[in-house]
Protein backbone atom coordinates (compact mmCIF):
# COMPACT_ATOMS: atom_id res chain seq x y z
CA UNK A 1 0.00 0.00 0.00
CA UNK A 2 1.28 3.22 -0.69
CA UNK A 3 1.25 6.50 1.80
CA UNK A 4 4.00 9.37 1.97
CA UNK A 5 4.80 8.27 5.29
CA UNK A 6 5.49 4.72 4.62
CA UNK A 7 8.93 3.66 4.66
CA UNK A 8 9.60 0.43 2.66
CA UNK A 9 11.63 -2.08 4.39
CA UNK A 10 14.65 -3.70 2.61
CA UNK A 11 14.62 -6.80 0.57
CA UNK A 12 17.23 -8.29 3.34
CA UNK A 13 14.76 -7.50 6.55
CA UNK A 14 11.73 -8.70 4.80
CA UNK A 15 13.82 -12.07 3.74
CA UNK A 16 15.23 -12.10 7.33
CA UNK A 17 11.66 -12.29 8.96
CA UNK A 18 10.12 -14.87 6.57
CA UNK A 19 12.66 -17.03 6.44
CA UNK A 20 13.16 -17.16 10.40
CA UNK A 21 9.04 -17.42 10.97
CA UNK A 22 8.91 -20.20 8.31
CA UNK A 23 11.63 -21.78 9.89
CA UNK A 24 10.15 -22.22 12.66
CA UNK A 25 6.82 -23.78 11.01
CA UNK A 26 8.64 -26.28 9.01
CA UNK A 27 10.35 -27.28 12.12
CA UNK A 28 6.83 -27.76 13.68
CA UNK A 29 6.21 -29.30 10.08
CA UNK A 30 8.68 -31.58 10.13
CA UNK A 31 7.69 -33.06 13.42
CA UNK A 32 4.31 -33.27 12.73
CA UNK A 33 5.70 -35.78 10.07
CA UNK A 34 7.64 -37.76 12.03
CA UNK A 35 4.96 -38.45 13.99
CA UNK A 36 2.21 -40.01 10.70
CA UNK A 37 5.68 -42.09 9.73
CA UNK A 38 6.07 -43.22 13.31
CA UNK A 39 1.83 -44.09 13.67
CA UNK A 40 1.44 -45.46 10.24
CA UNK A 41 4.44 -46.07 8.30
CA UNK A 42 3.64 -46.17 4.37
CA UNK A 43 0.33 -47.98 5.31
CA UNK A 44 -3.21 -47.75 4.35
CA UNK A 45 -3.85 -44.43 6.51
CA UNK A 46 -1.33 -42.57 4.67
CA UNK A 47 -1.42 -43.79 1.37
CA UNK A 48 -5.46 -42.94 1.85
CA UNK A 49 -5.14 -39.37 3.22
CA UNK A 50 -2.87 -38.91 0.76
CA UNK A 51 -5.56 -38.92 -1.74
CA UNK A 52 -8.11 -37.47 0.24
CA UNK A 53 -5.79 -34.80 0.76
CA UNK A 54 -5.29 -33.56 -2.95
CA UNK A 55 -8.42 -31.27 -3.15
CA UNK A 56 -8.54 -29.94 -0.07
CA UNK A 57 -4.70 -29.68 0.21
CA UNK A 58 -4.68 -28.13 -3.18
CA UNK A 59 -6.86 -25.50 -2.38
CA UNK A 60 -4.96 -24.35 0.66
CA UNK A 61 -1.65 -24.73 -1.02
CA UNK A 62 -3.31 -22.65 -4.01
CA UNK A 63 -5.57 -20.67 -2.64
CA UNK A 64 -4.17 -19.87 1.08
CA UNK A 65 -0.81 -20.12 0.23
CA UNK A 66 1.83 -17.41 0.09
CA UNK A 67 3.02 -16.96 -3.00
CA UNK A 68 -0.10 -18.30 -4.09
CA UNK A 69 -3.10 -16.21 -6.58
CA UNK A 70 -4.85 -14.70 -4.14
CA UNK A 71 -1.53 -13.59 -2.02
CA UNK A 72 -0.46 -12.15 -5.27
CA UNK A 73 -3.29 -10.65 -6.62
CA UNK A 74 -3.92 -8.81 -3.24
CA UNK A 75 -0.45 -7.79 -3.26
CA UNK A 76 -0.10 -6.68 -6.63
CA UNK A 77 -3.25 -4.20 -6.40
CA UNK A 78 -3.06 -3.04 -2.22
CA UNK A 79 0.87 -2.20 -3.08
CA UNK A 80 -0.29 0.67 -5.43
CA UNK A 81 -3.71 1.66 -3.14
CA UNK A 82 -4.02 3.67 -0.43
CA UNK A 83 -4.60 2.47 3.23
CA UNK A 84 -8.03 3.79 3.58
CA UNK A 85 -9.37 2.18 0.43
CA UNK A 86 -8.05 -1.07 1.52
CA UNK A 87 -10.83 -2.10 4.22
CA UNK A 88 -13.73 -1.70 2.05
CA UNK A 89 -11.87 -3.92 -0.71
CA UNK A 90 -10.54 -6.80 1.50
CA UNK A 91 -14.28 -6.85 2.62
CA UNK A 92 -15.92 -7.34 -0.94
CA UNK A 93 -13.17 -9.73 -2.62
CA UNK A 94 -13.54 -11.40 0.86
CA UNK A 95 -17.55 -11.89 0.74
CA UNK A 96 -17.29 -12.79 -3.04
CA UNK A 97 -14.54 -15.44 -2.16
CA UNK A 98 -16.45 -16.50 0.61
CA UNK A 99 -19.55 -17.62 -1.20
CA UNK A 100 -17.78 -19.57 -4.04
CA UNK A 101 -15.84 -21.73 -1.73
CA UNK A 102 -18.36 -22.40 0.88
CA UNK A 103 -20.51 -24.09 -2.31
CA UNK A 104 -17.33 -26.03 -2.94
CA UNK A 105 -17.22 -26.87 0.56
CA UNK A 106 -20.58 -28.76 -0.05
CA UNK A 107 -19.91 -30.35 -3.25
CA UNK A 108 -16.66 -32.10 -1.80
CA UNK A 109 -18.63 -33.45 1.25
CA UNK A 110 -21.60 -34.55 -1.17
CA UNK A 111 -19.10 -36.23 -3.78
CA UNK A 112 -16.33 -37.89 -1.44
CA UNK A 113 -16.99 -41.17 -2.90
CA UNK A 114 -17.31 -40.18 -6.19
CA UNK A 115 -14.34 -37.87 -6.40
CA UNK A 116 -11.90 -40.68 -4.30
CA UNK A 117 -12.70 -43.33 -7.74
CA UNK A 118 -11.87 -40.74 -9.94
CA UNK A 119 -8.19 -39.49 -8.20
CA UNK A 120 -7.22 -43.36 -7.68
CA UNK A 121 -9.39 -46.00 -9.26
CA UNK A 122 -6.39 -48.24 -8.47
CA UNK A 123 -7.23 -47.93 -4.29
CA UNK A 124 -8.26 -51.02 -2.34
CA UNK A 125 -11.94 -50.73 -0.80
CA UNK A 126 -10.66 -50.65 2.46
CA UNK A 127 -8.16 -47.71 1.61
CA UNK A 128 -10.73 -46.28 -0.34
CA UNK A 129 -13.28 -46.22 2.52
CA UNK A 130 -10.71 -44.52 4.77
CA UNK A 131 -9.74 -41.88 2.20
CA UNK A 132 -13.64 -40.96 1.74
CA UNK A 133 -14.13 -40.65 5.15
CA UNK A 134 -10.88 -37.96 5.26
CA UNK A 135 -11.95 -36.40 2.95
CA UNK A 136 -15.39 -35.41 4.23
CA UNK A 137 -13.56 -34.08 7.42
CA UNK A 138 -11.07 -32.16 5.12
CA UNK A 139 -14.01 -30.45 3.04
CA UNK A 140 -14.15 -27.51 5.05
CA UNK A 141 -10.54 -26.57 4.60
CA UNK A 142 -12.07 -25.44 0.46
CA UNK A 143 -13.76 -22.90 2.31
CA UNK A 144 -11.25 -21.32 5.15
CA UNK A 145 -8.31 -21.82 2.42
CA UNK A 146 -9.32 -18.51 0.17
CA UNK A 147 -10.05 -16.36 3.01
CA UNK A 148 -6.31 -17.65 4.61
CA UNK A 149 -5.17 -16.61 1.35
CA UNK A 150 -6.44 -13.08 1.35
CA UNK A 151 -5.21 -12.91 4.40
CA UNK A 152 -1.71 -13.30 3.76
CA UNK A 153 -2.03 -10.94 0.88
CA UNK A 154 -3.55 -8.05 2.67
CA UNK A 155 -1.06 -8.65 5.93
CA UNK A 156 2.17 -8.70 3.33
CA UNK A 157 0.42 -5.42 1.12
CA UNK A 158 0.46 -4.25 5.00
CA UNK A 159 4.37 -4.67 5.10
CA UNK A 160 3.53 -7.40 8.22
CA UNK A 161 5.44 -10.53 7.37
CA UNK A 162 5.72 -12.00 10.81
CA UNK A 163 2.02 -13.95 11.20
CA UNK A 164 1.64 -14.94 7.78
CA UNK A 165 4.65 -16.66 7.68
CA UNK A 166 4.38 -18.41 11.26
CA UNK A 167 0.89 -19.15 11.28
CA UNK A 168 1.09 -22.58 9.52
CA UNK A 169 2.52 -23.75 12.49
CA UNK A 170 -0.98 -24.25 14.21
CA UNK A 171 -1.64 -26.59 11.60
CA UNK A 172 0.98 -28.46 12.61
CA UNK A 173 0.18 -28.47 16.41
CA UNK A 174 -3.34 -29.53 16.09
CA UNK A 175 -2.29 -32.95 14.34
CA UNK A 176 1.11 -33.13 16.80
CA UNK A 177 -0.95 -32.83 19.95
CA UNK A 178 -3.91 -35.44 19.50
CA UNK A 179 -2.11 -37.62 16.76
CA UNK A 180 1.07 -38.09 19.62
CA UNK A 181 -1.42 -38.56 22.33
CA UNK A 182 -2.68 -41.85 20.47
CA UNK A 183 0.64 -42.72 19.90
CA UNK A 184 1.88 -42.67 23.35
CA UNK A 185 -1.48 -44.67 24.01
CA UNK A 186 -1.64 -46.74 21.44
CA UNK A 187 1.89 -47.11 19.88
CA UNK A 188 2.02 -49.55 16.71
CA UNK A 189 -1.43 -50.47 16.99
CA UNK A 190 -1.84 -47.24 15.78
CA UNK A 191 -1.18 -48.98 12.14
CA UNK A 192 -3.45 -52.21 12.57
CA UNK A 193 -7.07 -52.56 10.90
CA UNK A 194 -8.49 -52.18 14.50
CA UNK A 195 -7.08 -48.78 15.24
CA UNK A 196 -6.83 -46.90 11.80
CA UNK A 197 -10.04 -45.28 12.26
CA UNK A 198 -9.45 -43.34 14.95
CA UNK A 199 -5.59 -42.68 13.20
CA UNK A 200 -7.52 -41.25 10.81
CA UNK A 201 -9.71 -39.25 12.20
CA UNK A 202 -7.29 -37.24 14.12
CA UNK A 203 -4.94 -37.28 11.01
CA UNK A 204 -8.13 -35.51 9.28
CA UNK A 205 -9.09 -33.75 11.85
CA UNK A 206 -6.18 -32.16 13.02
CA UNK A 207 -5.73 -30.80 9.71
CA UNK A 208 -9.46 -29.44 9.60
CA UNK A 209 -8.50 -27.74 12.85
CA UNK A 210 -5.22 -26.54 11.92
CA UNK A 211 -6.70 -24.51 9.29
CA UNK A 212 -9.22 -23.22 11.10
CA UNK A 213 -7.08 -21.66 13.64
CA UNK A 214 -4.65 -20.20 11.04
CA UNK A 215 -7.69 -18.21 9.46
CA UNK A 216 -8.41 -17.30 13.08
CA UNK A 217 -5.05 -15.51 13.60
CA UNK A 218 -5.31 -13.69 10.95
CA UNK A 219 -8.60 -12.34 11.47
CA UNK A 220 -7.61 -10.84 14.59
CA UNK A 221 -4.38 -9.20 13.13
CA UNK A 222 -6.29 -7.69 9.95
CA UNK A 223 -9.10 -6.22 12.20
CA UNK A 224 -6.35 -4.34 14.73
CA UNK A 225 -4.57 -3.19 11.48
CA UNK A 226 -8.06 -1.86 10.19
CA UNK A 227 -7.67 -3.71 7.10
CA UNK A 228 -11.18 -5.38 6.95
CA UNK A 229 -13.03 -7.36 9.45
CA UNK A 230 -15.50 -10.36 8.89
CA UNK A 231 -18.84 -8.75 7.53
CA UNK A 232 -20.75 -9.06 4.09
CA UNK A 233 -19.84 -6.27 2.05
CA UNK A 234 -21.33 -6.44 -2.16
CA UNK A 235 -19.61 -3.31 -3.16
CA UNK A 236 -18.98 -4.75 -6.80
CA UNK A 237 -18.41 -1.69 -8.74
CA UNK A 238 -15.27 -0.71 -6.17
CA UNK A 239 -12.77 -0.11 -8.89
CA UNK A 240 -9.79 -2.52 -7.14
CA UNK A 241 -12.30 -5.00 -6.86
CA UNK A 242 -12.19 -5.61 -10.89
CA UNK A 243 -7.99 -5.38 -10.81
CA UNK A 244 -8.02 -7.84 -8.10
CA UNK A 245 -10.06 -10.43 -10.12
CA UNK A 246 -8.40 -9.52 -13.41
CA UNK A 247 -5.14 -11.15 -11.44
CA UNK A 248 -6.67 -13.43 -9.32
CA UNK A 249 -9.01 -15.64 -11.51
CA UNK A 250 -7.03 -16.47 -14.56
CA UNK A 251 -4.24 -16.65 -11.92
CA UNK A 252 -5.90 -19.07 -9.84
CA UNK A 253 -6.67 -21.54 -12.99
CA UNK A 254 -3.04 -21.38 -14.20
CA UNK A 255 -1.56 -22.60 -10.57
CA UNK A 256 -4.25 -25.08 -10.15
CA UNK A 257 -3.51 -27.07 -13.16
CA UNK A 258 0.09 -27.42 -11.65
CA UNK A 259 -2.47 -29.49 -9.14
CA UNK A 260 -4.27 -31.17 -11.43
CA UNK A 261 -0.64 -32.55 -12.45
CA UNK A 262 -0.33 -33.28 -8.85
CA UNK A 263 -3.79 -35.39 -8.95
CA UNK A 264 -2.39 -37.16 -12.28
CA UNK A 265 0.43 -37.91 -11.03
CA UNK A 266 -1.36 -39.86 -8.05
CA UNK A 267 -3.88 -41.30 -10.76
CA UNK A 268 -0.66 -43.11 -11.59
CA UNK A 269 0.59 -43.69 -8.42
CA UNK A 270 -2.56 -45.64 -7.38
CA UNK A 271 -1.23 -48.48 -9.88
CA UNK A 272 2.39 -48.83 -7.76
CA UNK A 273 2.50 -50.01 -3.88
CA UNK A 274 3.08 -47.42 -1.62
CA UNK A 275 3.39 -44.99 -4.08
CA UNK A 276 1.24 -42.14 -2.34
CA UNK A 277 3.16 -42.29 0.36
CA UNK A 278 6.67 -42.38 -0.34
CA UNK A 279 5.49 -39.45 -2.54
CA UNK A 280 3.79 -37.88 0.40
CA UNK A 281 6.96 -37.95 2.50
CA UNK A 282 9.79 -37.50 0.16
CA UNK A 283 7.87 -33.99 -0.82
CA UNK A 284 7.98 -33.06 2.55
CA UNK A 285 11.36 -33.05 3.12
CA UNK A 286 12.36 -31.71 -0.27
CA UNK A 287 9.28 -28.79 0.23
CA UNK A 288 10.75 -28.05 3.53
CA UNK A 289 13.81 -26.29 2.93
CA UNK A 290 12.29 -25.10 -0.54
CA UNK A 291 9.47 -23.34 1.39
CA UNK A 292 11.82 -21.44 3.63
CA UNK A 293 13.80 -20.11 0.39
CA UNK A 294 10.77 -19.99 -1.97
CA UNK A 295 9.48 -17.62 0.82
CA UNK A 296 12.85 -15.52 1.25
CA UNK A 297 12.63 -15.07 -2.90
CA UNK A 298 9.15 -14.46 -3.95
CA UNK A 299 7.72 -12.82 -0.92
CA UNK A 300 10.07 -9.56 -1.00
CA UNK A 301 10.49 -9.41 -4.69
CA UNK A 302 6.68 -9.58 -5.44
CA UNK A 303 6.02 -6.28 -4.79
CA UNK A 304 9.60 -5.33 -5.94
CA UNK A 305 8.22 -6.89 -9.35
CA UNK A 306 5.12 -4.54 -9.17
CA UNK A 307 6.64 -1.40 -8.41
CA UNK A 308 9.09 -2.22 -11.55
CA UNK A 309 5.76 -3.11 -13.67
CA UNK A 310 5.63 -0.27 -15.45
CA UNK A 311 7.97 0.75 -19.16
CA UNK A 312 10.32 3.39 -17.46
CA UNK A 313 11.27 0.84 -14.81
CA UNK A 314 11.96 -2.16 -16.89
CA UNK A 315 15.63 -1.99 -17.23
CA UNK A 316 15.62 -2.32 -13.24
CA UNK A 317 13.16 -4.94 -13.59
CA UNK A 318 15.28 -6.80 -15.72
CA UNK A 319 18.02 -6.45 -13.08
CA UNK A 320 15.29 -7.92 -10.13
CA UNK A 321 14.39 -11.29 -12.65
CA UNK A 322 17.85 -12.35 -13.05
CA UNK A 323 18.80 -11.46 -9.29
CA UNK A 324 15.49 -13.64 -8.52
CA UNK A 325 16.75 -16.86 -10.76
CA UNK A 326 20.30 -16.19 -9.80
CA UNK A 327 19.42 -16.41 -6.31
CA UNK A 328 16.85 -19.47 -6.68
CA UNK A 329 19.63 -21.36 -8.51
CA UNK A 330 22.72 -20.45 -5.65
CA UNK A 331 20.30 -21.45 -2.95
CA UNK A 332 18.15 -24.90 -4.52
CA UNK A 333 21.26 -26.13 -6.33
CA UNK A 334 23.06 -27.13 -3.17
CA UNK A 335 20.11 -28.70 -1.51
CA UNK A 336 19.99 -30.64 -4.85
CA UNK A 337 23.70 -31.99 -4.76
CA UNK A 338 23.04 -32.70 -0.70
CA UNK A 339 19.67 -34.87 -1.96
CA UNK A 340 21.26 -37.24 -4.70
CA UNK A 341 24.16 -37.43 -2.25
CA UNK A 342 23.12 -38.78 0.77
CA UNK A 343 19.30 -39.54 0.32
CA UNK A 344 19.33 -42.55 2.01
CA UNK A 345 20.93 -41.25 5.78
CA UNK A 346 18.59 -38.12 5.41
CA UNK A 347 15.11 -40.20 5.21
CA UNK A 348 16.74 -42.69 7.90
CA UNK A 349 17.23 -40.06 10.26
CA UNK A 350 14.22 -38.21 9.96
CA UNK A 351 11.44 -41.14 9.39
CA UNK A 352 13.20 -44.44 9.92
CA UNK A 353 11.47 -45.48 13.45
CA UNK A 354 7.86 -46.78 14.47
CA UNK A 355 5.97 -48.10 11.79
CA UNK A 356 8.48 -46.28 9.39
CA UNK A 357 10.97 -49.50 8.93
CA UNK A 358 13.98 -49.70 6.69
CA UNK A 359 12.00 -51.23 3.80
CA UNK A 360 9.78 -48.04 3.88
CA UNK A 361 13.03 -45.80 4.02
CA UNK A 362 14.39 -47.71 0.71
CA UNK A 363 10.92 -46.96 -1.25
CA UNK A 364 11.46 -43.18 0.10
CA UNK A 365 15.13 -42.71 -0.99
CA UNK A 366 15.00 -42.79 -4.59
CA UNK A 367 12.07 -40.36 -4.36
CA UNK A 368 13.60 -37.54 -2.70
CA UNK A 369 16.79 -38.05 -4.90
CA UNK A 370 14.13 -37.68 -7.85
CA UNK A 371 12.14 -33.63 -5.98
CA UNK A 372 16.03 -32.71 -5.22
CA UNK A 373 17.18 -33.07 -8.68
CA UNK A 374 14.01 -30.68 -9.92
CA UNK A 375 13.69 -27.94 -7.43
CA UNK A 376 15.76 -25.42 -9.31
CA UNK A 377 13.48 -25.54 -12.01
CA UNK A 378 10.19 -25.30 -9.98
CA UNK A 379 11.41 -22.19 -7.82
CA UNK A 380 12.58 -20.40 -10.89
CA UNK A 381 9.11 -21.23 -12.93
CA UNK A 382 7.61 -19.82 -9.69
CA UNK A 383 9.79 -16.43 -10.15
CA UNK A 384 9.04 -16.01 -14.03
CA UNK A 385 5.29 -16.26 -12.88
CA UNK A 386 5.20 -13.80 -10.42
CA UNK A 387 6.87 -11.44 -12.75
CA UNK A 388 3.82 -11.89 -14.96
CA UNK A 389 1.21 -11.67 -12.32
CA UNK A 390 3.15 -8.35 -11.63
CA UNK A 391 2.77 -7.43 -14.95
CA UNK A 392 -1.06 -7.75 -14.77
CA UNK A 393 -0.90 -10.71 -17.22
CA UNK A 394 -2.33 -14.17 -15.68
CA UNK A 395 -3.48 -15.09 -19.07
CA UNK A 396 -0.38 -16.76 -20.37
CA UNK A 397 0.19 -18.66 -17.37
CA UNK A 398 -2.76 -20.00 -17.23
CA UNK A 399 -2.37 -21.24 -20.97
CA UNK A 400 0.86 -22.56 -19.99
CA UNK A 401 -0.55 -24.55 -17.30
CA UNK A 402 -3.30 -26.38 -19.94
CA UNK A 403 -0.35 -27.34 -22.18
CA UNK A 404 1.43 -28.15 -19.38
CA UNK A 405 -1.76 -30.73 -17.98
CA UNK A 406 -1.54 -32.89 -21.58
CA UNK A 407 2.41 -32.86 -21.14
CA UNK A 408 2.53 -34.21 -17.86
CA UNK A 409 0.03 -36.78 -18.67
CA UNK A 410 2.03 -37.89 -21.54
CA UNK A 411 5.29 -37.97 -18.98
CA UNK A 412 3.29 -39.74 -16.25
CA UNK A 413 2.47 -42.59 -18.78
CA UNK A 414 5.83 -42.66 -20.68
CA UNK A 415 7.60 -43.00 -16.94
CA UNK A 416 5.42 -44.52 -14.49
CA UNK A 417 6.06 -48.38 -15.09
CA UNK A 418 10.30 -47.85 -15.50
CA UNK A 419 10.66 -45.24 -13.16
CA UNK A 420 8.27 -46.42 -10.52
CA UNK A 421 7.14 -43.22 -8.25
CA UNK A 422 10.63 -41.01 -9.40
CA UNK A 423 9.12 -41.12 -13.06
CA UNK A 424 6.37 -39.40 -11.87
CA UNK A 425 8.35 -36.66 -10.47
CA UNK A 426 10.45 -36.62 -13.61
CA UNK A 427 7.31 -35.47 -15.73
CA UNK A 428 6.89 -32.55 -13.19
CA UNK A 429 10.30 -31.48 -13.58
CA UNK A 430 10.24 -31.61 -17.85
CA UNK A 431 7.04 -30.07 -17.64
CA UNK A 432 8.47 -26.99 -15.13
CA UNK A 433 11.54 -26.57 -17.35
CA UNK A 434 9.64 -26.64 -21.15
CA UNK A 435 7.13 -23.79 -18.95
CA UNK A 436 10.42 -21.58 -17.98
CA UNK A 437 11.50 -21.70 -21.65
CA UNK A 438 8.28 -20.53 -22.59
CA UNK A 439 8.03 -17.75 -20.01
CA UNK A 440 11.82 -16.73 -20.81
CA UNK A 441 11.01 -16.40 -24.35
CA UNK A 442 7.27 -14.33 -23.72
CA UNK A 443 9.57 -12.05 -21.61
CA UNK A 444 12.62 -11.80 -23.96
CA UNK A 445 10.21 -10.15 -26.02
CA UNK A 446 8.00 -8.27 -24.24
CA UNK A 447 10.38 -6.47 -21.96
CA UNK A 448 12.71 -5.12 -25.33
CA UNK A 449 15.33 -8.09 -25.04
CA UNK A 450 16.85 -10.20 -22.01
CA UNK A 451 20.67 -11.42 -21.76
CA UNK A 452 19.23 -14.97 -21.88
CA UNK A 453 22.87 -16.42 -23.37
CA UNK A 454 24.87 -14.26 -20.59
CA UNK A 455 22.12 -16.02 -18.00
CA UNK A 456 22.36 -19.24 -19.01
CA UNK A 457 25.93 -19.18 -19.24
CA UNK A 458 25.64 -18.75 -15.47
CA UNK A 459 23.27 -21.21 -14.70
CA UNK A 460 25.05 -24.10 -16.63
CA UNK A 461 28.17 -22.99 -14.98
CA UNK A 462 26.29 -23.43 -11.18
CA UNK A 463 24.81 -27.20 -12.83
CA UNK A 464 28.32 -27.87 -13.55
CA UNK A 465 29.63 -27.14 -9.74
CA UNK A 466 26.29 -28.60 -8.24
CA UNK A 467 27.47 -31.91 -9.94
CA UNK A 468 30.99 -31.95 -8.53
CA UNK A 469 29.48 -31.47 -5.20
CA UNK A 470 26.80 -34.06 -5.24
CA UNK A 471 29.75 -36.76 -6.73
CA UNK A 472 31.88 -35.65 -3.60
CA UNK A 473 29.52 -35.40 -1.25
CA UNK A 474 28.24 -39.12 -2.73
CA UNK A 475 31.65 -40.49 -2.63
CA UNK A 476 32.62 -39.69 0.70
CA UNK A 477 29.34 -41.33 2.18
CA UNK A 478 29.54 -44.60 0.41
CA UNK A 479 33.65 -44.82 1.92
CA UNK A 480 31.79 -43.85 5.29
CA UNK A 481 28.93 -46.96 4.71
CA UNK A 482 31.37 -49.66 3.33
CA UNK A 483 33.00 -48.45 7.08
CA UNK A 484 30.31 -48.58 9.58
CA UNK A 485 27.20 -49.62 8.02
CA UNK A 486 23.78 -47.85 7.93
CA UNK A 487 22.31 -49.30 11.07
CA UNK A 488 22.94 -46.91 13.63
CA UNK A 489 20.94 -43.45 14.01
CA UNK A 490 24.26 -41.82 15.48
CA UNK A 491 26.57 -43.21 12.66
CA UNK A 492 23.49 -41.72 10.44
CA UNK A 493 23.66 -38.81 11.38
CA UNK A 494 27.29 -38.20 11.50
CA UNK A 495 27.07 -39.30 8.04
CA UNK A 496 24.36 -36.81 6.85
CA UNK A 497 26.24 -33.82 8.48
CA UNK A 498 29.76 -35.00 6.58
CA UNK A 499 27.63 -35.36 3.24
CA UNK A 500 26.25 -31.87 3.83
CA UNK A 501 29.08 -30.37 4.73
CA UNK A 502 31.49 -31.73 1.73
CA UNK A 503 28.26 -30.89 -0.54
CA UNK A 504 28.51 -27.29 0.36
CA UNK A 505 32.00 -26.55 0.75
CA UNK A 506 32.52 -27.95 -2.38
CA UNK A 507 29.88 -25.72 -4.29
CA UNK A 508 30.29 -22.89 -2.06
CA UNK A 509 34.03 -22.74 -2.98
CA UNK A 510 33.33 -22.99 -6.53
CA UNK A 511 30.81 -20.86 -6.75
CA UNK A 512 32.63 -18.16 -5.48
CA UNK A 513 35.17 -18.30 -8.62
CA UNK A 514 32.26 -17.32 -10.65
CA UNK A 515 32.67 -14.44 -9.44
CA UNK A 516 29.14 -13.10 -10.06
CA UNK A 517 27.10 -10.48 -8.50
CA UNK A 518 24.41 -12.65 -6.69
CA UNK A 519 27.30 -14.59 -5.07
CA UNK A 520 28.58 -11.62 -3.57
CA UNK A 521 25.55 -10.47 -2.54
CA UNK A 522 24.57 -13.78 -0.84
CA UNK A 523 27.68 -14.35 0.90
CA UNK A 524 27.26 -10.71 2.37
CA UNK A 525 23.84 -11.22 3.56
CA UNK A 526 25.15 -14.85 4.93
CA UNK A 527 28.28 -13.10 6.48
CA UNK A 528 25.67 -10.25 7.84
CA UNK A 529 23.75 -12.50 9.73
CA UNK A 530 26.91 -14.52 11.23
CA UNK A 531 28.10 -11.42 12.47
CA UNK A 532 24.85 -10.48 13.84
CA UNK A 533 24.71 -14.14 15.34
Amino acid sequence: MSGSNKVSRSLAGIAGIVAFATLISKIFGLVREQIVAAAFGVGPVVNAYAYAYVIPGFLLILLGGINGPFHSALISVLAKREKEEVAPLVETVTTLVSLVLLGMTVLLMVFASDLIDLLAPGLESSVKAIAVQQLQIMAPLAFFAGLIGIGFGVLNAADQYWLPSISPLLSSLTVIIPLGLALALYGSQLNTPQYALLGSVLLAGGTTAGCVLQWLAQVVAQAKANLGRIRLRFDWRLPGVSQVLAVMIPATFSSGMLYINVSTDLFFASFIENAAASLRYANFIALTPLGIISNMILVPFMPVFSRLAIPDHWPELKVRIRQGLLLTALTMLPLTAIFAAISGPIVRVIYQRGAFNASAAEDVAPVLVAYGSGLFFYLARDVLVRVFYALGDGTLPFKVSILNILLNAFLDFLFYKPFGASGLVFATIGVNIISMVIFLGVLHRRLGGLPLGEWSLALLALMGITTLAAGGSRLASQQWENYFGVSNFSLDLLQLGGGTVIALLIFGILAVQLKLPEVDLLVERLARKLKKS
